[in-house]
């Protein structure tokens, strides 16, 4: 007898059997989700039942991060599962504001004991970006679209006005994060984006800073947010010394001062020259070895991801967005997912006489074809353990294959970030025509899926008998994946 499939289920069925295996109701503390994962901040982690909990149909994997105790039930799924999930705790519609509150603050308390300096500063920055992402997203498809339309003159009418909607958010971003920078670290967002905005406005071709007139944009996001950050301190600085009638007066007058005229003389300038070495850097990698950067940076992502210094990346894209038109390390970093697909299939294709893995497989690979892994790292390729590994080497092949191209001359970027995968191809951008770019980029994910497949098939440590270091029991049943060996999911963040 098999195991019961663990495909799509009622949400209502699911969160109802989810939460006597959590420990019951009296043992949340908190609930919230994400993309894919029902988030739970529990009171005593020893009444999970972790062996039910991982074989209950439709749980992807688990994923424990300091005090949150994450359930991994895929994209389009959680959203529903949680809601469900709430609605079972006794007096939800009451207690829901204090339980997040209570929640709130255990994360917070772990978070100081547990983060690393470095860690925590980039998750902060992080948090600066990650909100401009759906702007992002829907501004580089319209760019896109655009330049389709141009190239095949089609519409002459409709093209200036979707450029002007796609390049509107890119000429004020600065502004948008100064606003978030100043919220992150404690200012007044208003202020935060009244600093930075001078980076953007065009009387700064006015100023002349190292001997050299101002030029509107100049140092970009990274000027902007160093600019917020010195006026978050600035207003820090002044409303703990100033009295409360001087305070509302004197306090945004003097932020907006000290950090603007800083800003002028200063940031812009040494903000301006770093964004140009990024910009430089990133085209010499390429053009110069963009083979072995490919292969790196393909083979390297999902252990950054797992280790929370993926987060880094993020302004640096926003920065090459800005200055370029789009960001030339995101094709490369999506090969990851494509070794991560093809990891999958081959264990799918070798544990044939596993249904439950093959199922959760099956039900995770779409998401993982539009470059959502959590699934398939967190219910597949991470509990068995090598074909993490050997995913790896499938993101490294298709990235070295992306990088060899930009060296052929031939550069693939990206007009946005955060979608990877076949969902990527709309965003596609380059100097050799968008089907020349597109067909690299493809070439990349075929790579990345074929030796993401074969290493795995070869390599990854599954035994021919179809079930990964154990056998049958007793009575002929095959061992649940809660049972299997391999080391226990790591968090990401």
């Amino acid at each position: 007898m098999h195991p019961e499939p663990r495909g799509p289920r009622d949400p209502h069925a699911t969160a109802a059997a989810l939460l006597p295996l959590v420990g019951g109701a009296d043992n949340v503390r908190s609930v919230a989700h994400c993309v894919t994962r029902l988030r739970l901040a529990l009171a005593d982690r020893e009444r999970v039942r972790d062996a039910e909990l991982r074989a209950l149909p439709g749980v992807l994997g688990v994923v424990e991060d300091g005090a949150s105790y994450q359930v991994v039930l895929g994209p389009g799924v959680v959203g529903r599962v949680a809601a469900a999930f709430e609605a079972l705790l006794p007096g939800a519609a009451d207690t829901a504001g204090e339980l997040a509150r209570r929640g709130a603050e255990l994360k917070a308390r772990q978070k100081e004991r547990n983060a690393t300096p470095v860690k925590a500063g980039l998750r902060r920055v992080a948090n600066v970006f990650v909100p401009l992402i759906p702007a992002l997203i829907g501004c580089g498809l319209l760019a896109g679209a655009a330049g389709l339309l141009r190239n095949l003159r089609l519409l002459p009418g409709l093209t200036p006005a979707l450029t002007a909607l796609s390049a509107a958010f890119m000429a004020l971003i600065a502004v948008f994060v100064g606003h978030n920078t100043a919220r992150e670290f404690g200012g007044t967002p208003v202020l935060g984006g009244a600093v930075a905005a001078v980076v953007v406005y065009p009387g700064v071709a006015q100023v002349t800073a190292f001997g050299a007139p101002l030029v509107p944009g100049q140092g970009g996001v990274l000027g902007a947010l160093a600019a917020a950050l010195l006026g978050t301190y600035v207003e820090k600085w002044c409303r703990a010394r100033l009295p409360g009638t001087l305070d509302v007066l004197l306090t945004p007058t003097l932020t907006v001062l000290v950090a603007g005229l800083a800003t002028l003389y200063v940031l812009m300038y040494a903000a301006g020259e770093v964004a140009s070495a990024v910009g430089t850097a990133a085209t010499w990698l390429l053009a110069t070895t963009g083979a072995a950067a490919g292969l790196l940076l393909g083979g390297l992502f999902l252990p950054l991801v797992m280790l929370g210094l993926h987060q880094a990346l993020i302004p640096l894209h926003t920065t090459l967005i800005e200055q370029q038109g789009h960001t030339v390390l995101l094709p490369l970093l999506a090969m990851a997912g494509a070794g991560q697909v093809g990891a999958a299939l081959a264990v799918y294709v070798r544990l044939r006489h596993d249904t439950s893995l093959r199922t959760t497989i099956r039900s995770a690979l779409p998401a993982g074809l539009l470059g959502v892994g959590e699934p398939l790292i967190y219910g597949v390729s991470l509990p068995l353990g090598r074909p993490f590994l050997t995913a790896c080497a499938g993101g490294a092949a298709g990235g070295a294959f992306v990088g060899l191209f930009a060296m052929l001359g031939t550069e693939v970027g990206a007009t946005a970030i955060g979608p990877s995968g076949w969902a990527l191809f709309p965003l596609l951008a380059g100097d050799r025509g968008l089907a020349v770019v597109a067909a690299v980029y493809g070439g990349g994910l075929l790579t990345g899926y074929v030796v993401g497949f074969a290493a795995t098939y070869l390599f990854g440590g599954l035994r021919g008998t179809g079930v990964v270091g154990a056998v049958c029991d007793s009575e002929g049943h095959e061992p649940r994946p809660a049972d299997r060996p391999g080391p226990r999911p790591a968090s990401p963040r």
